[in-house]
């Protein structure tokens, strides 16, 4: 019984904590919600994010968490290199925002060609894996709540996280799909890169900012 009950609290705990992190409106969230839109390998981003974020839980667990914080040269290289990479990112958006055609970007993808599977996990990858948030939240935050659960509770936690993380994109996935007449409109995409830039630039700003302030 005493297993039992471990084993439950460590599963709450994992998908709670997951789920307040998760559902916050990010790179990775943004583009998810894109390809979901568009109808684009949505199934493969899905499964990706929700495969990265039990692979970084997993880590973070099993004692990442500890050598990074052990080693603050390495997650000062890392934070910086997720600046550079969320400000790449934003003015990415920003330019696209400001490029953008006069029909909606499903139009535009017809007359192109889809996207192949690999060019789209690629860049979904970069954007999981670059972002420093991702390392804070999932590696370090995550990681060493689940390193103090007991036993089989750590895997049980793991698992917990993992069941938020698969619930959000499969919500977000469908949220893409039901949105798919609104982003008829091209000004729904300007709209959108526009935010999307914004928040980028900011978070590149604050993340290279905790780097100069130490």
């Amino acid at each position: 019984m005493d297993l039992t009950t471990n084993f439950s609290s460590a599963w709450i705990a994992g998908f709670t904590v997951c789920a307040s992190l998760i559902v916050s409106i990010g790179a990775q969230n943004m583009y998810v919600l894109r390809q979901a839109v568009q109808g684009e390998h949505v199934r493969a981003c899905v499964t990706w994010c929700v495969l990265s974020d039990v692979l970084l839980v997993a880590l973070g667990v099993a004692g990442m968490a500890q050598m990074l914080a052990s080693y603050p040269e390495l997650a000062q290289y890392l934070t910086l290199g997720g600046a550079a990479f969320l400000l790449a990112y934003g003015l990415f958006a920003l330019r696209r925002m400001w490029l953008a055609p006069d029909a909606a970007p499903q139009a535009e993808q017809r007359k192109s060609g889809p996207r192949s599977l690999m060019s789209v996990l690629a860049a979904l990858a970069a954007i999981t894996l670059l972002n420093p948030h991702v390392y804070l939240d999932t590696v370090l935050l995550m990681g060493s709540i689940g390193a103090q659960q007991q036993g089989a509770g750590r895997w049980s936690y793991v698992i917990g996280a993992a069941s938020a993380s698969c619930l959000w994109f499969v919500l977000l996935a469908l949220a893409g799909r039901r949105l798919k007449h609104l982003f008829a409109n091209p000004r729904a995409w300007r709209i959108m890169d526009g935010i999307t830039g914004v928040m980028m630039l900011c978070l590149a700003w604050w993340v290279a900012g905790s780097v100069w302030a130490d």
